[in-house]
């Protein structure tokens, strides 16, 4: 039996998916959206879903796929995602579905183990400071089935150690590998293009209809239902695709790699290493020129001396490659670095070719590198191509696709022809268990004084909190001073700053601690789960407009204006409501949780369009004053704390 009646069944109090769930509760938003799934493959439409959270997504979505038996494609935002579906969601939801059903994870190939380049690592031998990590990784190496990284939880995923036993599309040496036919990366593709179910991550899915496009093969299965979750961070993900880039760690790679292998070879390295130096060296006078502050630079506002060391480091790569020339064909490894050397400078000069108008340039810089780039202003016509290319159901969801209830935003970044769309509110219970203060005493964010009235304004609050704390700040310089104070005052808690340690890394303390302060940015707006008393405050310093000063910005600014668009109305308004919903949804993640989000920004009432940011949250109870958020505290959270 199909259709609406159906799925309800399948969601009952009493039916499969509760005889498999623990204390499992009937949602009407999950199944009013698993009906809307449904009959988006049963017509091959396609569907735009916004799930608020706590609407279970995942089974809404995975069950009619079952149900429907067709080729499927799921692709998420992250590889946490891509575990949990595989690893926890499916099983269950097959387990409900009670018959076989063939399911398949793929990941990029930089998550699977390389035997060859292991190999090289061993036969290096200069690994003195990861020494216990590669042997870690040798013996693993024997039992695992997979080679996926994720498994071996003794070596960190962001240990240094990863870089020179994984691959890379560029040092990927393909047939002309000695260890192909144990490839565990080709071994994860052949169990994909046969699966009934596949889960992989944007970046690949994007990848796959590259190579369909340009009539190269399939990595992935023809599917006839693709299922795009964490969907608001597709279009961003496109336009890094459908662009150029070329880093400081791609470039540290490939000379890493060139040495290896002239060691491996057993030739004379003397002039290969001399070149490499030359690289190197090179490399480093761009990091040196672009300067340490991390941000985005217009490659057209680059100082003088930038462009020099850009150019130098280009001769220094078309040289590497000149060199290796000589040793054409003595292996296919050397071979590959020729390859690679050869198409860095080719990538650099088009990267830093000011006459293609057909996109924006820029250099990124980090704490730790440098990348460049260059990315189209607009992929709605590539994405549009590839959606209605052939007869599939393409199915959207996230927790922020709508600005309101309007979804035009999303729908013309992705390229898509006015489709079905649904919004499933949370079920959560904010009215009872959560608090939106806006502070009357802060100050606009434009006075210098604002990010000191935010951290005296969370510290006042924490003073009172036994939970901890996330404070969200929409730029790095923001979050330094917000630091400065912090290490100024004495709070008694755990501080923990993004960029000390790995995201993951930082998490794993947040949760244990119990009682922390994370300064994050960014990274930290979205895709962070934290449950319980560990997380009971939520701070934003201010609305997340985007840096004006971004070179990509600015130039998708440009373009509306000349064509009779409103920039601000059209794009960053819209794009800063869907972050702002990205950052507030941190605080509430369980039914049980209880927290307040504080948002330090006055221009929510002062300004008009502060109404289209409110009118888009989830419905948090409003607060101007410290006091009725303190009465909130001892009426509710004091009020839990003595029933737990």
């Amino acid at each position: 039996m199909r259709g609406a009646d159906a799925v309800a069944q399948w969601f009952a109090s009493d039916g499969p998916l509760a005889a498999e769930v623990d204390g499992y509760l009937p949602r009407p938003g999950q199944i009013k959206m698993a009906q809307a799934v449904e009959s988006a493959i049963e017509n091959l439409e396609h569907l735009l879903v916004e799930a608020g959270t706590g609407t279970g997504k995942t089974f809404a979505y995975l069950l009619p796929v079952l149900m429907a038996g067709k080729k499927t494609i799921v692709s998420t935002g992250t590889r946490n995602l891509q575990d949990q579906l595989f690893h926890r969601d499916l099983p269950t939801v097959t387990a409900a579905f009670g018959q076989p059903v063939d399911l398949a994870l793929l990941k990029g190939r930089s998550n699977y183990l390389c035997l060859y380049r292991l190999e090289q690592a061993g036969m290096q031998g200069d690994f003195r400071h990861t020494g216990t990590a590669l042997r870690t990784i040798r013996d693993w190496s024997a039992v695992t089935r997979t080679g996926d990284k994720a498994e071996l939880v003794e070596v960190s995923e962001s240990a240094p150690i990863w870089p020179a036993v994984t691959s890379t599309p560029d040092n990927c040496l393909g047939q002309e590998c000695p260890l192909f036919n144990d490839c565990f990366v080709v071994k994860a593709r052949r169990k994909a293009q046969a699966a009934d179910v596949v889960i992989v991550n944007h970046h690949l899915l994007l990848a796959d209809m590259r190579l369909k496009e340009d009539g190269f093969g399939d990595l992935l299965p023809g599917a006839e239902v693709l299922v795009l979750d964490e969907a608001h961070q597709f279009p961003e993900t496109a336009g890094r695709f459908f662009g150029v880039q070329i880093s400081g760690r791609q470039i540290t790679g490939l000379m890493r790699d060139t040495v290896a292998e002239a060691f491996a070879a057993s030739i004379d390295r003397e002039s290969i290493e001399q070149q490499v130096e030359r690289v190197k060296s090179a490399a480093a006078q761009v990091r040196h020129n672009l300067g340490y502050q991390p941000g985005r630079i217009n490659l057209q506002e680059l100082p003088a001396a930038a462009v020099s060391a850009l150019a130098d480091l280009t001769t220094c790569l078309h040289d590497l490659e000149q060199c290796l020339q000589h040793f054409d064909g003595h292996t296919s490894g050397l071979d590959n670095c020729r390859r690679r050397a050869r198409e860095m400078a080719a990538t650099l000069a088009k990267v830093c070719n000011d006459e293609d108008d057909n996109g924006v340039a820029w250099v990124e810089t980090t704490r730790t590198g440098f990348q460049l780039q260059r990315a189209p202003l607009d992929v709605s016509r590539q994405l549009h191509a590839i959606i209605y290319r052939q007869p599939a159901t393409w199915v959207f969801t996230s927790a922020t696709l709508a600005v309101g209830d309007n979804f035009a935003h999303f729908a013309a970044r992705v390229g898509l022809e006015e489709p079905p769309q649904l919004k499933v509110e949370s079920t959560f219970n904010y009215k009872d268990n959560s608090l939106l203060y806006i502070p009357k005493n802060i100050p606009n964010p434009g006075d210098d004084k604002h990010t000191e009235s935010v951290v005296h304004e969370s510290l006042q609050l924490l003073d009172k909190l036994t939970g901890g704390a996330f404070l969200l700040f929409t730029s790095y310089r923001a979050l330094h001073i917000a630091r400065n104070i912090m290490n100024a005052t004495e709070h008694g808690r755990t501080l923990l700053v993004q960029g000390d340690q790995p995201r993951d890394e930082l998490l794993r303390i947040f949760r244990a601690d119990g009682a922390a302060i994370l300064l994050g940015t960014s990274s930290f707006w979205e895709g962070v789960d934290v449950r319980g008393a560990a997380l009971e405050l939520v701070v934003i310093d201010k609305l997340p407009f985007a840096s004006p000063g971004d070179p990509l910005l600015q130039a998708r600014l440009e373009v509306l204006r000349k064509q009779g668009g409103n920039p601000f109305v059209d794009y960053q308004l819209p794009h800063a409501v869907l972050s702002l919903k990205q950052g507030v949804g941190r605080l509430i993640r369980d039914v049980d949780d209880v927290g307040i989000c504080m948002i330090c920004d006055p221009r929510l009432f002062t300004k008009g369009y502060g109404r289209r940011f409110l009118e888009s949250l989830p419905p948090l109870p409003i607060e101007r004053t410290h006091e009725k958020v303190l009465e909130f505290i001892h009426s509710r959270m004091t009020n839990r704390e003595a029933t737990s």
